[in-house]
């Protein structure tokens, strides 16, 4: 068995590829462990995938970068019954990984290489796969924002979220679509924000998809309907904590449902984000794979 770490220099808010390489070197010849560096945006979907193609043995790729980097690496593997995935976190966000608890239990490179396999669903849309959450409307716009100020001085890293949430409330808060759900027709109106979930976490810390499971076949679908600012700030806080679809103040303009397919109609200009990586397309179809990869679960978690 090959366990290869895929490290993005460009993850987080600094350059952190020595630090992890020399962690890594460290068990390096226990566990057979390879290191490669990503050049550029796609180079780890492109690098996985060629190594899957070349070698017939048990594969463990370990994404070492954020949750773009985890997606970039999942898709590499996707269709390869040879290879998992695992993850040790080093983006801004790292979203996907709290699922399963804290950050930090996922920093122990000997729990990783001595950890769990998990069969775990994933979300295709079009060609691609996410591994967590595809997000638009204000989401989205506020994930364009992140992508832009994570390398700033003062705004990056954890509050990259804040600030380009910030910076999406002075934009306009409403994006048209038309959003069917397993043949039931949500809305064909202006929305706020949609999240189709399999991981529960964005943001860095907003619990959007507290019912989620990664496991069970279905995606969480949360829409949020056109409200006014004010009412916008008197959500987030119950947003963040995973409380909104219990709270009764919110039921009027939230819509929760769990389902297997999605067809997103949005028009020019329509931007979504797939793990926080940013795309643009006029329509989506958008389902779930159960069972897709085996994601490997530090030792000492439960799956």
């Amino acid at each position: 068995m090959k366990n290869i770490f895929i490290i993005n220099p460009a993850a987080g808010s600094k350059d952190s590829s020595d630090a992890i390489e020399k962690e890594i070197l460290k068990v390096s010849d226990r566990y057979n462990c390879e290191i490669y560096r990503t050049k550029y945006a796609g180079d780890a979907t492109r690098y996985v995938s060629e190594y899957c193609k070349s070698h017939s043995e048990p594969l463990r790729f370990f994404s070492c970068g954020g949750d773009g980097t985890l997606n970039e690496v999942a898709n590499g593997i996707a269709g390869f019954e040879n290879a998992t995935f695992g993850c040790y976190p080093c983006g801004s966000g790292n979203d996907f990984v709290k699922y399963y608890g804290s950050v930090e239990s996922f920093l122990d490179i000997e729990n990783l290489l001595e950890g769990t396999e998990q069969l775990i669903d994933l979300i295709r849309v079009g060609d691609k796969y996410c591994v967590n959450i595809c997000n638009f409307g204000f989401d989205a716009v506020a994930a364009k924002n992140m992508s832009k100020l994570k390398y700033n001085k003062l705004l990056g890293g954890s509050r990259a979220y804040y600030a380009g949430t910030a910076k999406a409330l002075f934009g306009s808060m409403k994006t048209p679509c038309r959003i069917e759900a397993d043949g039931e027709i949500l809305t064909d109106d202006d929305i706020l924000l949609c999240t189709v979930a399999n991981g529960k976490y964005i943001g860095g810390s907003f619990l959007c998809a507290p019912r989620a499971k990664n496991d069970d076949g279905y995606l969480d679908l949360c829409l949020v309907n056109p409200i006014s600012r004010f009412s916008f700030i008197k959500l987030v806080g119950s947003y963040k904590n995973g409380l909104h679809l219990d709270d009764k103040r919110f039921s009027s303009f939230i819509v929760y449902r769990r389902c297997k397919k999605l067809s997103i109609k949005g028009g020019k200009n329509f931007i979504y984000a797939l793990d926080g990586e940013i795309y643009e397309l006029p329509n989506m179809e958008i389902e779930v794979v159960p069972k897709a990869a085996k994601f490997i679960v530090p030792q000492g978690l439960s799956c």
